[in-house]
């Protein structure tokens, strides 16, 4: 070839490349740009796709990702979207990312189920605390513990930190059905929430069941302020310790162990919280309680509690009642821990009566007809009243016992 036709075909090729750039419609890329490409080439080490016709990308090194399903086992042919990083190597080519473009592509998705509430599945890599480290594609996201579903909240007795932990550890690996509960890219910031994709995938089954229905389970966890069972196609009720039985209660425990099969009944329905009673399958005692109690008549009754403000007695199984202080016949500078101690027995008269209530009132010696002895057996029906001078005990953190 000569010289002149040489020259020639150099001012034509770039002319020719300028026209089909413009016939293909296909813009210079930029870097950040996510470009389509079709595979030519794919190995271990590198994937190089075909951008149009018009220029080749590389994907090599710590850009080649694998992890995601989408980029795993690419064949010739595949088409595939890729994150533009450098406009030209040294070979002249493009070089992409997967892992950027998967990145920006998890985000979309995420911002998709957030604003949907749609049901995501994520994978547990770390536990700490206050929660789990969760991994959707490259993108980590935490999940607290408040926000794990009933089956898998660490309810520990004591509040033991340790075995909380360990509870959370054991989730490492497994992978969990969520909702987005908040979301920003700018800040980086994924929070999850399992209960709540828990409650979204219950709705139907909740329904089946409404205030009143009676239901039959096994105790999965006993805590200070109550019992859960478990029952029907994987939902959670919880038995309050003032619906655990008509007397007074002070531990769940003294009544009730993990694995107790327990019927109730359905007070209420919040959501995915189900609030359940024991006591209402029990015929009420304190119907028939004036057939065994009467008024101004001598009853032996065992203290239960000691209190500032009086005692509680316990006078049989079913019923359990108050004797205020100012029907204890204190002298002058006697304190009621002086007089009367938990567990004993003790003779005390009834001075009050109040069945629809569950009231009983007693005293040490009878009720009379004077203005005191009146203004105790009153005392005695409008119950302890308030403590001013008894500081309230500091409640357990929610995460050591158990909510739902």
């Amino acid at each position: 070839m000569s010289k002149t036709n040489k020259a020639a075909e150099q001012k034509i090729k770039p002319t020719a490349f300028a026209e089909l750039l413009a016939d293909e419609e296909i813009a210079a890329p930029k870097i950040g740009d996510i470009v389509k490409g079709t595979v030519i080439v794919a190995s271990k080490s590198e994937i190089k796709l075909d951008i149009g016709g018009v220029m080749v990308g590389i994907v090599r090194g710590k850009e080649l990702y694998r992890e995601s399903p989408e980029y795993a086992n690419l064949k010739e042919g595949d088409e595939i979207e890729a994150t533009v990083i450098d406009l030209e190597n040294e070979n002249g080519e493009l070089e992409l990312s997967f892992s950027y473009a998967g990145h920006q592509k998890a985000w979309e998705t995420l911002q998709a189920a957030f604003e949907n509430q749609a049901i995501i599945i994520v994978k547990v890599k770390e536990a700490n605390k206050g929660g789990l480290i969760v991994s959707y594609g490259q993108t980590n996201g935490f999940l607290p513990v408040s926000q794990l579903s009933p089956e898998n909240y660490p309810r520990v007795g004591g509040g033991d930190k340790s075995k909380i932990f360990e509870k959370l550890k054991s989730f490492i690996n497994k992978e969990m059905e969520v909702k987005v509960m908040d979301l920003s890219d700018k800040e980086d910031k994924l929070i999850v929430s399992e209960k709540l994709a828990w409650s979204d995938k219950q709705k139907d089954v909740i329904a089946q069941y409404k205030p009143g229905s009676i239901v039959e389970g096994v105790a999965t966890a006993v805590t200070s302020f109550g019992v859960f069972i478990s029952f029907g196609e994987g939902l959670e009720g919880l038995i309050h310790i003032s619906e655990l039985a008509w007397q007074r209660i002070e531990n769940p425990a003294d009544l009730i162990k993990v694995g107790d099969k327990l019927k109730a009944e359905i007070i209420n329905i919040d959501g995915a919280k189900i609030f359940l009673s024991a006591k209402k399958l029990i015929a009420d005692p304190w119907r028939k309680v004036t057939e065994r109690y009467q008024l101004n008549k001598k009853t032996p009754g065992t203290v239960l509690k000691v209190n500032p403000f009086g005692l509680f007695v316990q006078l049989d199984d079913d019923i359990h009642a108050l004797a205020h202080i100012s029907s204890l016949g204190l002298k002058p500078g006697e304190k009621i821990n002086d007089k009367f101690t938990a567990g004993k027995s003790y003779d005390f008269y009834v001075i009050s009566i109040e069945p629809d209530a569950h009231r009983l009132g007693l005293s040490v010696k009878p009720l009379g007809t004077s203005a005191a002895d009146k203004a105790a057996a009153k005392q005695s029906e409008d119950g302890p009243g308030e403590e001013p001078k008894v500081k309230p005990e500091k409640p357990k953190p929610a995460a050591a016992e158990g909510v739902i």
